[in-house]
């Protein structure tokens, strides 16, 4: 699972011969990490040639096909970040950007042979110009992590252990088991570089495998899939949601008396996250102390940001305030003015896209007047769309009256 090893194959043979290959291997059997080397290859072999056997519909690469015999796990994929891999803030990049760069960023955000001679076509990188075969949807590049990246190998299907015996024919003969897929080395092949990947002051800038393998939570067999599949659903929430935000973080606030003044002391721990608070550089949290008074006033009294910031080009780390598991901080503050009635609270502001607000700003204001008119919507789309991604919530209260005499 080397993440910044790039398989070198001939542009000719992605784009004029990939909607006919049929690359696969026997993977029943294998041991989880040789199961991976083999399902993680990069670009993902082409499908190939559907069985003659099979209908339209099974032989599709389309998710909206998927969704016939699997509604649920469909609708929860739609809500998904894997589904909007290929949003607006990658779309604009790639318009700028030549193969190879394409090819690096397609490994993570849409990592099949198909998507990525869709991707070449669309692009001018080939003069092959012949239409993709009905299983391969025109905008099946377009769509992010497909089912079909995770579930399907020359149109042999895969997934972990059944949890009941399904009796009779299976559509598309049944699918290979295999206890991978519940295992956080599946998840590390994207959310994991490769010891030699890009650093910042001499980490590495995807690293949340190693974070989570170094907690209580790899000790105690609680794998990614845990927290961000329960139940097996197909929504990987994270720090975009407002809920899984709020369960990372356990919030208690004391109030002390000192002769005429009370002392607010707010500690902050990462409780819930199986890894750094955020994982990684794009996400900034602003914890605010706030003290309000009985006729609604907030006074801002204490503030502290979570996040790992780096200058816009990410040669250089400005800091790195992110919270280990099980890592506590505290906001300490005063007030001379609390009376019985007022409170004090934390307010938690998120902003899961922020590094990219701010780099597209930048990139927008120093090169807008130059991008033809598509990339221009694409990249405002994306600053507004990242925006849109920013929540708040408060953490949590505490009365005057809990402590007056």
């Amino acid at each position: 699972m080397n993440k910044m090893t790039l398989t070198v194959i001939p542009l000719a043979l992605i784009t004029a011969l990939v909607w006919y290959l049929s690359i696969g291997s026997e993977e029943r059997g294998l041991s989880i990490e040789d199961f991976l080397q083999q399902h993680w290859r990069y670009p993902i072999p082409a499908q190939g040639v559907p069985p003659s056997q099979w209908s339209e519909l099974e032989a599709s690469l389309d998710p909206q096909s998927c969704a016939t015999c699997h509604p649920q796990q469909h609708i929860h994929w739609e809500q998904s970040l894997h589904r909007h891999a290929m949003g607006p803030g990658i779309l604009w990049q790639l318009q700028l950007a030549d193969i190879d760069t394409a090819r690096s960023c397609l490994r993570c955000h849409a990592p099949m042979s198909e998507q990525l001679a869709l991707l070449s076509q669309q692009r001018g990188w080939t003069d092959f110009v012949a239409k993709p075969p009905n299983y391969i949807s025109p905008n099946l590049h377009q769509q992010g992590l497909v089912c079909a990246v995770c579930h399907l190998r020359s149109h042999q299907h895969y997934g972990p252990p059944a949890k009941s015996i399904t009796e009779g024919v299976l559509p598309h003969s049944g699918f290979k088991e295999h206890q991978a897929f519940g295992d956080s080395r599946f998840c590390a092949n994207c959310h994991q570089f490769a010891s030699d990947g890009p650093r910042l002051n001499g980490k590495l800038r995807e690293d949340t495998y190693q974070q989570w393998s170094a907690t209580l939570y790899a000790d105690n067999n609680q794998q990614c899939q845990y927290c961000h599949m329960p139940d097996r659903q197909h929504l990987w929430k994270g720090i975009h949601d407002r809920e899984m935000t709020q369960s990372a973080l356990s919030v208690n606030i004391e109030l002390i008396h000192d002769d005429e003044k009370i002392n607010a002391v707010a500690s902050i721990t990462n409780s819930g996250a199986g890894h750094h608070f955020p994982t990684y550089l794009v996400p900034e949290i602003l914890l605010r102390l706030e003290h309000v008074t009985a006729d609604g006033a907030v006074i801002e009294i204490g503030r502290r940001i979570i996040a790992w910031r780096a200058n816009l080009s990410l040669t250089e780390e400005l800091f790195d305030q992110r919270l280990a598991s099980g890592e506590q901080i505290t906001i300490q503050a005063e007030s001379d003015s609390a009376v019985v009635g007022d409170i004090f609270r934390l307010r938690v502001n998120v902003s899961p896209r922020e590094h990219y607000i701010r780099t597209f700003e930048d990139y927008l204001s120093r090169h807008g007047a130059s991008l033809s008119g598509e990339t221009l919507a694409l990249l405002r789309q994306a600053i507004t769309e990242g925006k849109q991604k920013r929540f708040e919530f408060v953490a949590t209260t505490k009365s005057v009256s809990d402590i007056a005499n």
